[in-house]
């Protein structure tokens, strides 16, 4: 007999696959549009800007490898990145506020050995760090732009509403694992998703938790994927011929991201390219540099990992195991 479990995590793969197809071919013109740019930049610029984004995995990866490390089972840094890969595509291609890819990271956790406790605490704690970095990050953001006369009470609302999503999802996860195994109103505890997460959630190991220490050295990898990503747009710019600062293009990348987090768009497509070209024209950058320094940002943060991340999700269903024990 088929798990429950087993079959709502099948078709959260199965939606994942189809929701970044059907955005590949919605916005294919985008992706022709990518060669001319490419045409255009300095390689040597767009060299930096992709070794910017590697790092991103190497950041993600680096979270996760500490708690493994912390738990008593390493594992290779460079198979993690691999996994980074595939939970990034599926945080891009499901709606969720960055959530969708969870699924994914204990799943392959779980493929590598790992136990379910573990697991999820890499979970726990790469989302607790995640949004520790992103938080004080967007703050940051939006100091620059008053210490710089360009806040705005939009801009504000917008960082407002983000810092309550920030708190709110880690402490919902938080709030899961203390109460523990305690039932719930029977409607929802009927719900397989609810179910499975209940029981996941609780077996996270408290001591990994309460190491300060370990959450520190979360929070710190996860504050270079921010940065990595600023210093890809920073470069993107400067492949155009754009003598832009590196605060010009961090307050663009996390404007734009922080709409896309809140948003319900798929890809975050049309919302972060709108957003970031937007903010750095606000910021002085040209409407044609600042739109193409966005395009080329979203070609290597975005189109380019898309396919390896399909593959990785594809070669995760058939090798996942009917029943996670």
């Amino acid at each position: 007999m088929r798990h429950p479990v087993a079959g709502w995590r099948s078709w959260f793969f199965g939606l994942a696959l189809v929701a970044a197809l059907f955005g590949a071919v919605l916005h294919w013109g985008d992706v022709e549009h990518f060669a001319a740019l490419l045409k255009q930049a300095e390689p040597g610029w767009l060299g930096l800007a992709a070794i910017f984004q590697l790092s991103t995995y190497a950041g993600v990866a680096g979270g996760w490898s500490a708690v493994l490390d912390r738990a008593g089972t390493p594992k290779p840094l460079a198979r993690l990145m691999r996994v980074a890969v595939t939970k990034l595509f599926a945080d891009q291609v499901l709606p969720s506020a960055g959530m969708g890819g969870n699924v994914v990271l204990v799943d392959q956790l779980r493929q590598l050995g790992v136990s379910r406790g573990t697991a999820v605490a890499a979970l726990l704690l790469s989302m607790i760090g995640f949004y520790a970095a992103y938080a004080l990050f967007a703050v940051t953001m939006l100091l620059l732009l008053w210490l710089n006369d360009r806040a705005t009470p939009l801009m504000a609302g917008i960082v407002t509403l983000f810092l309550a999503v920030a708190i709110a999802i880690p402490g919902l996860a938080l709030w899961l694992r203390h109460r523990g195994s305690r039932p719930l109103p029977s409607r929802i505890e009927k719900i397989a998703l609810v179910q499975s997460l209940l029981e996941t959630v609780s077996q996270a190991p408290g001591k990994l938790l309460r190491d300060r220490r370990l959450l520190a050295r979360v929070t710190a990898c996860n504050a270079l994927i921010f940065l990595a990503d600023a210093g890809t747009l920073f470069a993107c710019l400067h492949a155009l011929g754009q003598d832009s600062s590196f605060e010009t293009a961090f307050i663009a990348v996390m404007m734009a991201s922080i709409v896309v987090t809140i948003g319900p768009i798929p890809l975050g497509l049309g919302s972060f390219e709108a957003t970031s070209t937007t903010t750095l024209r606000l910021l002085g950058v040209p409407f044609e540099a600042a739109f193409a320094a966005t395009m080329l940002l979203r070609l290597l943060t975005l189109w380019l990992p898309l396919a390896p991340g399909m593959i990785l999700m594809r070669g995760m269903l058939k090798a996942r195991p009917a029943r996670m024990k």
